[in-house]
């Protein structure tokens, strides 16, 4: 969808993250970042939505152009509007969660991701932009449900 838009005030950019749990919730899937900001970060796959797709079909895609993960159930972890939280600009995530089989996921690094891992929860790396607030709200969502 294109055309010329006039507003009166500045608009956020909108993106979707996807956190990529084991099983066991004991990993999850990381890629390194091969373009700035945080370039060699490592970082939950996602991008920019589109102005033709929803966020979710953004999340779903991201994840599939960044780790070759097709999925269908998305669970939302929720919204992340700090204001500083991207250097490129306003930008606004909405992140989600999902499950895969470490065993049998097929995962590679693709589009704008370097390299791609499976992390262990309790020995991660520094992470980029606000994802390890992101992944600690969806553990404490987890541990919640679970109980």
């Amino acid at each position: 969808m294109k055309g010329v838009y006039t507003y009166e005030y500045p608009r956020p950019a909108l993106t979707a993250d996807v956190l990529v749990f084991s099983h066991d919730r004991r990993e999850v899937i990381l890629i390194r970042r091969k373009n700035e900001p945080y370039k060699d970060c490592w970082a939950l796959p996602g991008g920019f939505m589109d102005m033709n797709e929803t966020i979710e079909q953004c999340a779903v895609r991201e994840l599939k152009e960044e780790t070759n993960i097709d999925v269908s159930d998305l669970y939302l972890i929720g919204v992340f509007s700090k204001v500083d939280r991207d250097p490129r600009g306003r930008t606004v995530t909405v992140a989600y969660y999902c499950f895969a089989d470490k065993e049998t996921t097929a995962i590679k690094a693709l589009d704008d991701a370097a390299e791609i891992a499976w992390c262990k929860i309790d020995s991660m790396p520094v992470l980029a932009f606000d994802h390890k607030e992101v992944i600690e709200k969806a553990l404490a969502m987890i541990n919640v449900t679970e109980n």
